[in-house]
């Protein structure tokens, strides 16, 4: 199995989503019909739909089963995925998401144009948060709805249960790390919200998911987990390679990390082993959002002259070896099974966008 296999799925994945949307849509009090049309083209509006894929997999290795039966947990986590979108762009003050406004701007912008008591952007935001929370019903009511024997969806409702927690801690770290000092971030910190924040939700519950749901055992959910915890943290380090520019194709990403003021590796790393004049120019663009395109190269600049980028290259390298390694020595990965962990890991690990 390669997942490219998995995308002749892709059509039976959107129409599940979107059913999803228009049943919660018919039975709704009509004062709330526009709500759930706003969430129904935010997740249909774009978005490569890797983590509900990965729950596909995941099933895939664990049962010779149609996958048909476990499309409604893999629109499950694409309404999780919503949900994390929505308050994310919210805590970051974003104004695009996949090629459109962010959600609480949309409602900002619809509120204006109504003429509305009160202030836009506070209604965006309340609206916003508030929309984002109505995702946790319909990621709970696609697992629970996937026709397989109850004990499994009770398990996978646990896995989520964990997954959904520890998002949650990585996020407020990560909110965290963003209020505290540069020099007082450690790297460890830095790779706390990595594996909470990006590899649990990423790569590592989407597979167990699914090979819950298609009865795998818990050796077999082990070395699902460990594979996607080093391959979530090394997916996440080449995000903050991109997110600060390098790399990154002309459509792809762009140095707002740095404006941004994220803490991530590279910023800390290149942070601690600059002499005055380099934390002089990374202290100038971070958190800076009218911070020149000079400014910022030359933060860059330092972020490569003190070997920092040099050392994100060689961790993504380490955890990437280390997680097919693991595969590859499983005894309960089957062959195709491995060269489907080898393409996921490629596909998340080297890219450019």
């Amino acid at each position: 199995m390669k997942f490219s296999d998995l995308t002749a799925d892709l059509p039976a994945l959107e129409r599940s989503i979107g059913e999803s949307y228009r049943g919660s849509r018919r039975a709704a009090m009509p004062v709330f019909r526009p709500y759930l049309d706003l969430l129904n083209e935010f997740t249909l509006r774009g978005g490569k739909r890797f983590r509900a894929l990965l729950v596909l997999g995941g099933y895939r290795i664990a049962s010779a089963g149609p996958v048909s039966a476990v499309l409604p947990a893999a629109a499950a986590l694409e309404h999780f995925q919503s949900w994390m979108l929505v308050h994310d762009d919210i805590i970051d003050h974003s104004e695009e998401r996949r090629g459109g406004p962010t959600l609480h701007r949309l409602v900002e912008a619809r509120h204006r144009a109504a003429g509305l008591l009160g202030r836009s952007e506070e209604y965006g935001v309340g609206v916003g948060i508030t929309l984002g929370d109505l995702q946790e019903p319909f990621t709970i009511e696609g697992l629970l709805s996937c026709p397989v024997p109850a004990a499994r969806r009770l398990d996978a409702l646990r896995e989520y249960i964990r997954m959904t927690r520890e998002t949650a801690y990585g996020q407020l770290l990560d909110i965290q790390n963003g209020a505290t000092p540069v020099d007082r971030v450690r790297e460890s910190d830095v790779l706390t919200v990595h594996r909470l924040k990006s590899a649990v939700y990423t790569v590592a519950s989407p597979l167990r998911i699914g090979a819950i749901l298609g009865g795998g055992n818990a050796g077999l959910q082990s070395d699902l987990e460990s594979f996607g915890i080093d391959i979530g943290v090394a997916f996440q380090l080449r995000d903050d390679i991109l997110g600060t520019g390098f790399e990154a194709t002309e459509a792809g990403k762009s140095a707002n990390d740095l404006v941004e003021g994220k803490r991530t590796l590279l910023v800390v790393r290149a942070w601690a082993d600059a002499g005055t004049r380099g934390r002089e120019a990374l202290a100038a663009v971070l958190g800076r959002p009218e911070a020149t395109p000079d400014s910022v190269e030359e933060a860059r600049r330092v972020i490569r002259d003190t070997g920092s980028l040099r050392y994100s290259e060689s961790r993504i390298e380490q955890l990437t070896k280390r997680a097919l390694a693991r595969v590859d020595r499983s005894p309960r990965l089957r062959r195709g099974d491995r060269e489907f962990l080898h393409d996921v890991a490629d596909r998340l690990v080297h890219r450019n966008r």
